[in-house]
């Protein structure tokens, strides 16, 4: 795999394709309930390679937990001066189609939810994905922690319990899932990551059709050396904060 990490070739589509808005033939997906039928993992991430893969995300998480303490105890005390609870928990989907509960520092108001209908209108969002660069739900702390994605690092502890991985697909809302064409459901045969191929090829900016193309990429070709340069140029992207909101 030369080349994955310099996507953005010319040509890209100008403009995000419309999300589906109907169900497709596999039933919708409910927050309480598992996916049906994901596409088969590639061999790569089963068997040794995925076991190494796992050894390598539980030895990964536990060393960043135990390095970023101090940090996260900082993140967690300056949300709860912000007003609210220091974390949020959300239903994403999972590898297989397997809901899990994925923690965050929370960086919006506590009726954040509740909220989301009503500022539709103004989804700036790639695909079925709804994001608003302005979002006035957004809290001063938690405007913060987004621009440097310091909000994810709780995921430490979904990556810990296996449920995620560092590197991989970013897990979807089920509503996200249940628009998914047949070719994209192959974002579920694989654990869903912190970071991912197309977090570090633009994150935000890129459009639907760019990101799922680059998560199907690093389904299909897989390899510890991929992660690792995912991984390295993750610091960057973050720092850098193009396409953080």
């Amino acid at each position: 795999m030369t080349d994955l990490l310099a996507h953005r070739s010319a040509g890209r589509p100008s403009g995000r394709p419309t999300p589906p808005t109907a169900c497709p033939s596999r039933r919708c997906v409910p927050a309480d309930a598992a996916v049906d039928d994901p596409a088969p993992a590639p061999a790569a991430v089963t068997g040794i390679g995925g076991a190494l893969k796992s050894v390598a995300d539980t030895a990964g998480a536990l060393l960043l937990l135990l390095v970023l303490a101090p940090v996260l105890l900082v993140i967690a005390l300056a949300v709860r001066c912000d007003g609210g609870p220091a974390f949020y928990r959300q239903t994403r989907v999972g590898r297989d189609g397997v809901p899990l509960r994925m923690l965050k520092f929370r960086s919006m108001r506590v009726d954040a939810d509740q909220l989301r209908d009503t500022l539709r209108v103004a989804d700036e969002g790639a695909g079925p994905l709804f994001k608003l660069r302005a979002d006035p739900r957004v809290t001063r702390v938690g405007a913060v922690l987004r621009r440097f994605s310091l909000d994810e690092l709780p995921q430490l502890f979904n990556v810990l319990t296996g449920e995620m991985s560092l590197v991989g697909p970013r897990p979807a809302l089920p509503e996200e899932v249940a628009t998914y064409e047949a070719a994209t459901r192959r974002r579920l045969a694989v654990r869903p990551g912190m970071t991912g191929l197309w977090q570090v090829s633009g994150r935000s900016d890129l459009s639907w059709t760019e990101a799922v193309a680059l998560d199907l990429a690093y389904v299909e070709h897989w390899s510890p050396a991929l992660d690792l340069k995912i991984l390295a140029r993750t610091a960057r992207a973050v720092l850098g904060g193009a396409g953080a909101y």
